[in-house]
């Protein structure tokens, strides 16, 4: 009976298959696929898929969101750019500065932040921009005060301005150009560069208007300092030439009595002086008791994560661009919308934007303590000692570079083979490359003292009715 029924049984070939399964089983699939069920992954499977779901999940809804609150800001300002403009009217610009990260070697990580979170909303409102930044720190700095130096010496009409080779019947003049840079504005991307900017501003109002060559000072500093001095020849006992005495006065014979001439030293011509004289008179070269006003400031806050402890402050930021996006976005809206208010000083109230006197932690209070945090991600970023470091180094090794340039310039000695191969450097180079090195390490050293923590922001009363920052717009000016 059993082996009836088991007979009877129909078998899995006879069973009545559907069209498509028999279609898909003429194509090749395997019979056995067609027999499985659905069933939940494994344990390792589900906590593989949901973390990396969430991940991809996180990092689509942060990129969507960057693109709606761009696409936001830029729709509040595109009707900017459709305001018809005269033959002879030029669109408003800004300058855009952006200095050097301490300690990153790529000095226009600033800028990039400019241009990736700030520029679309000034696009989309057709604000135009001229971006400058400083290759090494300090050189922003300088930058400004040499700017404000030439203003200083052309009001004072000590130097013409500058014109076109080829004059323009459209030329802007020179007034029509500064009340251009008034209404645009100055875009200070981080607080390294607010650091570094008023610090330009008060060497520029307050130095001296002479043109000063720093590099030539340098040279000649360096000229009078001895490191390329020749070596002082062995000194030979006058009294004594090849283990004879010299005929002297008292040596000599009464017949052979001699007048001997005293031998003059030309003594070496004093090294120049590296003092710097101003040809200016002073009543011209006096810093005025007053500034005239300057373009308004545009704070964007910026932050650069460098080093290997702060890659989860990099992830971090990798998975939030919607904050810098938003953070851009809203100071390119506030300059736009040209909401001004006065530069909060030291020891000021300034309802307008909620900023509170503040003198705790060594802070200097209102805009001084402009993106304070950033400067906590400065450690181990530079450090005075590696300049140090590297300038023990070379000096160490000039002297046998510059032995080697001497003896092959004078034919002392036959080049080896690998000096025919490669040359080493003459006199001459190792004079520039000291130059080039000393320049760079001095203006580190300058940057690092204008930037570093703690370092207060430079400040002068006379800005206090000249500088104004652009602010977050009412909320009657949002419509």
């Amino acid at each position: 009976m059993s082996s009836q029924n088991v007979d009877s049984a129909p078998k899995p070939s006879q069973v009545q298959k559907s069209g498509v399964r028999a279609a898909f089983e003429y194509t090749g699939i395997p019979p056995s696929w067609f027999d499985k069920r659905p069933k939940l992954p494994s344990r390792n499977w589900l906590i593989f898929l949901s973390v990396t779901t969430s991940i991809v999940a996180y990092y689509v809804y942060d990129r969507r969101e960057c693109r709606r609150i761009r696409a936001d800001y830029s729709s509040r300002v595109e009707h900017l750019a459709k305001e018809p403009l005269g033959t002879t009217d030029l669109p408003r610009k800004v300058t855009v500065y952006g200095a050097k990260w301490p300690g990153d070697e790529d000095h226009d990580k600033s800028l990039k932040f400019f241009r990736k979170y700030v520029k679309p909303i000034f696009v989309a409102a057709a604000v135009d921009y001229e971006m400058i930044s400083g290759r090494r720190s300090g050189d922003l700095a300088n930058r400004i005060a040499d700017e404000i130096k030439t203003r200083r010496r052309i009001d004072a009409g000590i130097e013409p301005p500058s014109q076109s080779p080829m004059p323009l019947p459209n030329q802007p003049t020179l007034e029509q150009k500064r009340k251009r840079e008034l209404e645009g504005g100055i875009v200070l991307v981080g607080r390294h560069t607010l650091k570094e900017f008023m610090s330009g501003l008060k060497r520029g109002w307050t130095e001296s208007m002479d043109r000063v060559d720093r590099e030539d000072m340098l040279a000649q500093e360096l000229a009078s300092d001895g490191r390329f001095d020749e070596p002082e020849e062995p000194v030979i006992d006058p009294e004594v030439v090849d283990g004879e005495p010299l005929p002297t006065r008292s040596r000599l014979l009464p017949s052979q009595n001699v007048v001997l001439f005293p031998l003059q030293m030309s003594s070496s011509s004093p090294s120049k002086s590296t003092q710097y004289t101003s040809n200016i008179p002073a009543h011209l070269d006096t810093p005025p008791s007053t500034t005239p006003t300057l373009p308004t400031l545009l704070l964007v806050p910026f932050t650069n994560h460098i080093g290997f402890r702060q890659v989860p402050n990099m992830l971090w930021g990798f998975f939030n661009e919607r904050h810098k996006v938003r953070a851009g976005s809203e100071a390119a809206y506030s300059l736009i919308m040209s909401h001004v208010r006065p530069f909060a000083a030291a020891n000021t109230i300034v309802t307008a934007s909620e900023i509170q006197e503040s003198q705790l932690d060594g802070r200097q209070g209102g805009d001084f303590d402009f993106d304070l945090p950033a400067e906590s991600y400065y450690d181990g970023a530079y450090t005075p000692s590696e300049t140090e470091k590297a300038r023990k180094t070379y000096y160490d090794a000039l002297p046998a570079k510059l032995a080697t340039a001497r003896a092959l310039a004078r034919g002392t000695r036959a080049p080896t083979k690998e000096e025919d191969s490669h040359p080493p450097p003459t006199e001459v180079e190792l004079r520039a490359e000291r130059l080039k090195k000393e320049m760079r390490w001095r203006g580190d050293e300058a940057g690092w003292e204008i930037v570093k923590p703690g370092q207060p922001v430079q400040w002068d009363e006379r800005f206090v009715d000249t500088l104004q920052v652009f602010d977050e717009p009412r909320a009657d000016d949002v419509g």
